[in-house]
């Protein structure tokens, strides 16, 4: 669950650990500015704004919500640069009325994944909704085959006290391809009529091994928590 950030976890949660591992990565905002994270500012412009005009991330150091969001800009430098500049674009047009891309690009950034899979077969169960043939038919060659990348900050906070209502909001991404870049650039062709409903729901918690749950093959007959395709709560 925490492998993408699994190099930054260890690092400490103050801001100066966080920024000083941003200089490291030369973290950039696509407006070319160098990002920091800080303390919140009682008078500023919106969040994503802010970011996009200064840099400046505003981080609780307290907050593990903070933190997580601290650490999957260090793991995913493009696609929450892509995400924040996406945003940035969009607040002006929408006078006061937010839309279904910006309901997108908060969904994937709270609780998206990548899933790092080149197996037809498996992505295919994934885009039907079939999570028994997938997590548990074929959990071998699942665990085998299937990398998920998990980098919505909300999910890997939630995901310190696990629980199989966890859903995340997934995009294919080949084997081959660096999943950060595959990210950003699925992000740029979106266009104003894009809505959460062109991302894959993942229970993640079905994933073979992420779960006691998931050692027994009744688990994955619960609705609740394993819809078919088109009907994610």
């Amino acid at each position: 669950m925490f492998d993408a950030v699994r190099p930054w976890l260890g690092s400490g949660r103050t801001l100066e650990a966080l920024n000083c591992a941003a200089d490291s990565a030369r973290l950039r905002t696509e407006s070319g500015h160098r990002v920091r994270f800080m303390p919140p500012r009682p008078k500023t412009p919106s969040y994503e704004i802010e970011i996009f005009e200064t840099g400046r991330i505003p981080t609780r150091p307290e907050s593990l919500h903070d933190w997580f969001n601290a650490l999957a800009w260090l793991a995913f430098p493009r696609t929450k640069a892509r995400i924040n500049a996406m945003h940035a674009a969009e607040i002006p047009r929408e006078q006061g009325k937010r839309g279904r891309l910006r309901d997108l690009l908060t969904i994937f950034d709270e609780g998206g994944a990548l899933i790092v899979c080149d197996d037809a077969e498996l992505n295919s169960l994934v885009l039907q909704g079939r999570w028994k043939a997938l997590f548990w038919d074929q959990r071998a060659r699942a665990r085998q085959s299937m990398r998920i990348l998990v980098l919505g900050h909300a999910v890997l906070e939630q995901a310190l006290e696990p629980r199989p209502g966890i859903t995340c909001k997934a995009l294919l991404v080949s084997a081959d391809e660096d999943a950060d870049a595959h990210a950003a650039r699925w992000l740029a062709t979106l266009r104003p009529g894009a809505s959460p409903k062109d991302l894959a729901p993942l229970p993640i918690f079905g994933y073979p091994g992420w779960a006691e749950e998931g050692e027994r093959a009744a688990f994955y007959d619960d609705g609740r928590w394993f819809r078919p395709q088109g009907k994610a709560g």
